[in-house]
């Protein structure tokens, strides 16, 4: 004859019996999860294709940007900042004069730093001591960049500089003021190609474009010129010839990778 349950017996049953509830809801509500995930993630593995799209934008350079800096060598740190700001000024000045403003001239580096000479000591007939150290001035230097919104003048700012002592102008680039919009325009032909290709390709498969599902984009450099103009310098020649810089074409280059779901 079977016993009756007592009440802790049937206590500890229904507590476990929660228990073992709560695990089943749990794992039944994770893999509701991995199930919707798994609708809303496609598995681009299979149908479907891949195209690349190339665009282009040529374009005639509307800006141009250059470097130069300014240097002098005192016994003194003051002095030597004071001949330096000095030249600046006078560089600066025929900037000015050349119609560039202020905002298009930017200082990018300036330093103070030491100059050694080494003495050589006094030989003895078995030991040569080390040479010395000796502290010999101090030379500053200032670094500027300008930009010249006007491509057809800038031969005549490299000269302005190079005739007030400017030194190392060099870096001379040509650029677009918006190229954003360059690459905007080049994305968008790339995007078309892609798309003509992929028509083109799900014609010739026999299958129909459903959906872009990946979409990857590589904007390539945009080249320019650059050139070293002269040294400049208290020795430098002046009433500079003005230089003839042909500007040239830019070319902005996007390609892009385009996977469609096909079906």
């Amino acid at each position: 004859m079977n016993e009756p349950i007592n009440l802790d017996e049937k206590s500890r049953l229904m507590r476990w019996g929660r228990i073992v509830l709560m695990i089943l809801a749990l794992f039944l509500a994770v893999q509701a999860i991995v199930a919707i995930k798994s609708l809303d993630t496609p598995n681009i593995s299979y149908n479907s294709i891949t195209v690349i799209g190339e665009g282009e934008v040529v374009s005639i350079p509307d800006i141009a940007n250059f470097s130069f800096a300014v240097s002098a060598d005192a016994k003194t740190v003051s002095e030597a900042q004071t001949q330096v700001t000095e030249k600046m000024n006078a560089v600066l000045a025929a900037l000015k004069d050349q119609g560039i403003e202020d905002k298009d001239i930017k200082t990018t580096n300036y330093s103070v730093y030491p100059k050694y000479t080494y003495t050589a000591g006094v030989c003895g007939p078995t030991y040569c001591p080390p040479s010395q150290q000796v502290l010999d001035g101090y030379t500053a230097s200032h670094n500027v960049s300008v930009k010249v919104r006007k491509t057809e003048e800038v031969g005549d700012a490299l000269a302005a500089v190079g005739d007030k002592g400017a030194t190392d102008i060099s870096s001379v680039s040509f650029t677009t003021d918006d190229p954003d919009q360059l690459t905007e325009d080049a994305r968008a032909k790339a995007i078309a190609d892609a798309r003509a290709k992929a028509k083109v390709l799900a014609k010739d498969l026999g299958v129909r474009l459903v959906r872009v599902v990946s979409f990857y984009e590589n904007s390539g450099p945009r080249p320019y010129l650059e050139m070293a103009y002269g040294m400049g310098g208290d020795g430098a020649v002046k009433a500079t010839p003005t230089p003839s810089l042909p500007t040239g074409e830019n070319k902005t280059t996007v390609s892009v990778s385009v996977t469609y779901e096909i079906r």
